[in-house]
């Protein structure tokens, strides 16, 4: 992607930002012109495309979190028939084993003839014991071979569906990036129509709105009194920071390059507390906290479809990996229209002492809002 793409569709966010907060002096309406829409309504139009691209990447998201688990089902079930096909071929030699075993110790006379005609009663038995192993030897081996048999064909037939399952989750994400594209696409056509002064407007309600919230909300209280995090948070938090500056790029999970839920779900795996790995999952698996609870560590998560989220460091601030085009960096809890907040850790016991790491100069230069993930 281009990067006056890339700048059209982060300013598609800074639209849809401006729409959930109020203007202010300094990002007044440009007049418009003649035929030409407010900016209240190309406001409009854009929140109402960035709310349908926000949706396409919701699907694209679940679909891409199912493909990876049949990825996995997939996997295991090639690696049992392996097992399986191979535990038939012992079978087969074990039988083939039994067989040459009988045949090249039988006489004209069977077994059962010569056991008649023996004159000793003591080796007659002790034949007939050998004959009752081998019987048995037999049925057992017969037996283990037809299980066998069962086992592999019930597997390839289990490894085939799933295998097609999987080819059908493939041509739906394609179909789903597909469909994120073409909603992106309209924001860049609109966006392109627009002149430098009507640009640089929405960058300025971006910055406004953001600052305006997060004082807003500070002045609220609703975030309550600080709290420290536990261990694996005060971990988790800490490698956050380490990753300052490293680039944003879909689907990374580290340890060169982030998405937004790729760097929250490798922060908590450092930490030791493996979480989902999609910012959907991460919202709908792990325990929800109000925001008057936050602690560092906690996951914030944003937008109505829950497409993005960032992991709260303090003070109202969270470390998050924006968009493409931007590096991961510190941002207001605010830059986002907030969904709610989870934790992964909800049975640790808080440190008694917290001292929150040191932030780079330059920790949050930047954009802060979050388009849809491609």
């Amino acid at each position: 992607m281009s990067g006056r793409t890339l700048r059209l569709v982060c300013t598609a966010a800074v639209a849809a930002q401006a729409a959930l907060v109020p203007a202010t002096a300094t990002a007044e309406p440009w007049p418009a012109a003649p035929g030409q829409p407010s900016m209240a309504a190309l406001l409009t139009d854009l929140q109402s495309l960035y709310r349908q691209s926000e949706q396409a990447t919701a699907v694209y998201g679940a679909t891409a979190e199912r493909l990876e688990r049949q990825r996995t089902e997939t996997d295991r079930l090639a690696a049992a028939l392996g097992r399986a096909r191979q535990d038939l071929a012992a079978g087969r030699a074990a039988a083939g084993r039994l067989a040459r075993q009988e045949y090249q110790g039988t006489s004209d006379f069977s077994p059962y003839l010569r056991l008649l005609l023996a004159r000793d009663p003591q080796h007659a038995l002790e034949q007939g014991h050998v004959i009752g192993q081998l019987a048995r030897q037999r049925a057992g081996a017969v037996a283990r071979l037809t299980s066998g048999e069962r086992t592999a064909d019930r597997l390839a037939h289990a490894a085939r569906t799933a295998y097609d399952a999987r080819l059908a989750l493939a041509r739906r994400q394609q179909r789903d990036r597909d469909a994120v594209r073409e909603k992106l696409h309209a924001i860049e056509k609109l966006l392109a129509s627009l002149s430098p002064a009507q640009l640089t407007a929405l960058a300025a309600v971006e910055k406004n709105g953001t600052d305006q919230a997060r004082t807003a909300l500070l002045a609220s209280g609703e975030l309550g009194t600080a709290r420290p995090p536990t261990p694996e948070g005060e971990a988790a938090v800490r490698y956050a920071v380490r990753q300052l500056g490293k680039p944003y790029r879909w689907g990374a999970t580290g340890p060169a390059a982030y998405d937004c839920s790729g760097l929250t779900s490798r922060a908590w795996g450092q930490a030791g507390t493996p979480i989902p790995r999609t910012s959907q999952e991460q919202w709908a698996r792990l325990p929800h906290v109000p925001l008057a609870q936050l602690r560092p560590g906690d996951l914030v998560v944003y937008f109505p479809r829950a497409t993005h989220v960032a992991l709260y460091l303090g003070d109202g601030m969270v470390v998050q990996a924006p968009r493409p085009g931007t590096q991961v960096k510190v941002s207001p809890l605010t830059a986002n229209p907030v969904l709610g907040a989870v934790r992964p850790d909800p049975g640790g016991s808080p440190l008694p002492r917290y001292a929150p790491p040191a932030l780079p100069p330059g920790a949050a230069a930047g954009a802060d809002t979050a388009p849809p993930k491609l």
